[in-house]
């Protein structure tokens, strides 16, 4: 397939996220063995990948909780390399992780509220949170709640209101639809796509492949820790390499990789 390419030859304006052969692990032993890939400003980027292929590495490496050994990442074209977590939320980039991650015995309200945590300016605070629960109606209807008493869908819900209050400029999503069942799923990712349309660029890892490339603009296929397939979200599904890869088999490098 012509269309697909390596990540490193692609000729499009300044990319919003860039990772430059970037090498990381633990312990002294390398999951990541040279990503290279690219974010567009926009739209949705879906990582896809069998498990093992390091995908939540990748994350907490963007996030600053896995230091890269070596590499680099750019982020709106200064290098982000070495920040803290804290300085890359700052930057404007914000990280909802897989498991659920809500204060169980604080209000819906209250843990929303929380995670505007680097803001000092309790006006701009609720004005986010009025803007927030605009979009997410739960914010407001179970606001006194606990947010132990949530449903898993309605606590990743909750999570995507959360994150939105620091005007993140990229959301990062680990597996959103985990555990849920397909009404639900649905509606997740079409909070998704409403968070894309509304201007925020997504990336989202999503085990569920299908699902998840559907609703991409662009996707990516990680693999022993190394970018086998680039191209659009219904190039990368169609792509006949994906069914030997999730067969358990490698995938099998051509002139398009």
């Amino acid at each position: 397939m012509t269309t697909m390419m390596n990540p490193d030859s692609s000729t499009e304006a300044r990319p919003l996220l860039e990772l430059r052969g970037v090498f990381a692990g633990y312990g002294g032993g390398d999951i990541l063995k040279g990503v290279n890939f690219r974010v567009a400003g926009g739209g949705v980027t879906c990582i896809v990948g069998p498990n093992g292929a390091g995908k939540s590495t990748l994350l907490k490496t963007i996030s600053g909780l896995v230091k890269p050994r070596e590499g680099d990442i750019v982020f709106d074209g200064q290098s982000i390399l070495g920040s803290s977590p804290r300085q890359i939320l700052q930057a404007g980039i914000v990280q909802v992780p897989q498991n659920h991650s809500l204060f169980k015995k604080m209000t819906v309200r209250e843990n929303v509220e929380f995670g505007a945590f680097l803001l000092k300016d309790r006006d701009l605070i609720r004005r986010r949170f009025e803007e927030i629960a605009e979009q997410f109606p739960i914010v407001v209807e179970r606001g006194k709640e606990k947010a132990g008493s949530l449903s898993g869908g309605q606590q990743r819900l909750v999570e995507f209101a959360r994150c939105l209050m620091l005007d993140p400029r990229i959301v990062i999503l680990d597996e959103p639809s985990m555990g849920l069942d397909p009404v639900t799923l649905k509606r997740v990712f079409k909070t998704v796509r409403h968070m894309s349309a509304s201007g925020r660029t997504v990336l989202l890892v999503e085990q569920n492949a299908k699902a998840g490339l559907r609703l991409a603009d662009h996707g990516i296929v990680l693999e022993n820790g190394i970018v086998r397939l680039t191209g659009s979200g219904r190039e990368v599904l169609e792509h006949p390499e994906i069914g030997a890869l999730y067969l358990g088999g490698a995938v099998v490098k051509s002139e398009q990789v």
